[in-house]
């Protein structure tokens, strides 16, 4: 019979990428993988503490499966096991902490195959989790990781300590992870990392995210790339020129702003300001007028204003974004920002994401009309509960459509006809 496992995500993508990666090795060793509500021999917890919230999830679904099964094999891996041992150990000494450092060790360990290795500070960690992935269970698009850590040491976040500083995956690495993907006949890849924006600055490649993308897009031309996120420093010519020159390469840009507001992103410790910004976005609609342009936004940053968080919003507006992530501030034990004065009350901070979320929904209204008539090329993902088809375009727009299974998976000329409370609708175009 064979050894049952679960694992559970909690976090961002490259956490994602690492789970997909143990799913494979367990199935590789002969496992089966059921999901993670179900009974299981072991359990996987792939931690989370970007927030406070996710350190109290990542505990949570943790409690949950040692209650499930009070025999299975319990491990927890990930940012929160990095940095929260003794509070792990706390909730059952039986429990396995397997830290990022050592997480291409993690199958062996819970097959009995080898002892659960020390701990050790994210600092003396080279190199990147590099085992390999050949398909995304639930996913219509693959995620290639190609960089981990960040070495910009923000004041209200935990990752440089929890994933260490930038580190990259050296070029064949990415060439052979993403020709398994094309193997495995994804039609898009979501180039990611913690900065994927620093990409080859650490090795004697002569390679940065320009070129590794242009060599991506050049060599699977049949493949969409998409590219996870990036610093507004980063946004420079050279990157939107490779954009422009490779159909294949989605305009589509995840900028994480945080503040709008130059005080505020000086206590951040943001390496940059409220007018590059303004000036990156101008010169990427410039180049490529059609791109989406979304944005992360940080908001009740201890001591910001109301004048302050009305800088962000302004900022927001004047640049016509397409869409917003809002976060209203998290303490985050560990970082700078958990102890500055003038923490912002809870309400304040509600208060101003709730402004934040109006924003949103007007900007993306704005920016789905500004692409009525245009015809579109899906990537369908699924077939949705009310029978309609949903996939996303190009610029990350999410369409509504209806049309056979078959198309499920693929990419399809869709004319965008209308946006209604559903979002977002288009038919197929005949033809295309």
């Amino acid at each position: 019979m064979k050894i049952r496992v679960a694992i559970t995500t909690l976090g961002c993508k490259v956490n994602q990428v690492e789970s997909a990666a143990l799913d494979n090795a367990f199935a590789a060793a002969g496992c089966a993988l059921v999901d993670f509500r179900e009974q299981a021999d072991i359990y996987v917890v792939n931690s989370c503490a970007v927030t406070a919230r996710a350190g109290q999830q990542s505990r949570q679904v943790l409690r949950n499966a040692l209650r499930r099964n009070p025999e299975a094999r319990v491990l927890i891996t990930g940012c929160y096991a990095q940095i929260a041992a003794d509070t792990l150990r706390a909730i059952d000494p039986r429990v396995l902490l397997i830290g990022n450092s050592h997480k291409e060790e993690l199958v062996a360990v819970a097959l009995g195959r080898a002892p659960a290795p020390a701990l050790v500070p994210m600092a003396e960690k080279q190199g990147v989790f590099a085992l390999p992935v050949r398909h995304f269970p639930g996913h219509s698009r693959a995620f290639l990781r190609i960089q981990d850590g960040c070495s910009n040491f923000c004041s209200y976040c935990i990752v440089p300590y929890t994933r260490g500083r930038s580190r990259s995956l050296p070029l064949q690495q990415v060439m052979q992870q993403a020709g398994l993907f094309a193997e495995a006949g994804y039609r898009e890849i979501v180039v990611t990392g913690i900065n994927v924006g620093r990409y080859g600055l650490d090795l004697a490649e002569n390679e940065t995210i320009v070129t590794v993308l242009a060599r991506l897009c050049t060599a699977f031309p049949e493949i969409r790339f998409r590219l996870s996120s990036i610093e507004p420093p980063e946004i420079d010519a050279a990157l939107l020129d490779m954009a422009a020159d490779h159909p294949n390469c989605m305009p589509h840009f995840h900028i994480p702003l945080q503040s709008g507001d130059d005080r505020v992103l000086a206590a951040m410790r943001r390496r940059y300001r409220s007018a590059d910004f303004a000036g990156r976005v101008q010169a990427l609609r410039a180049r490529l007028p059609l791109a989406a342009v979304g944005c992360d936004v940080l908001t009740g940053f201890p001591g910001e204003t109301e004048a302050q968080a009305a800088n962000t919003r302004a900022l927001l507006q004047e640049c016509a974004v397409s869409f917003l992530h809002v976060f209203p501030y998290s303490r985050r034990p560990g970082t700078p920002a958990a102890s500055m004065p003038d923490q912002v009350p809870a309400g304040s901070k509600s208060e101003r994401a709730g402004l934040l979320r109006k924003l949103d929904a007007d900007l993306r209204r704005h920016f789905y009309a500004a692409n009525l008539g245009r015809v579109l090329r899906i990537l369908v993902e699924r077939r949705r509960a009310d029978g309609m088809l949903e996939g996303f375009s190009e610029n990350y727009i999410p369409v509504r459509l209806a049309g056979p299974e078959a198309l499920v998976g693929k990419i399809a000329a869709v004319r965008l006809l209308r946006v209604d409370a559903g979002g977002p609708f288009g038919i197929l175009e005949t033809g295309a």
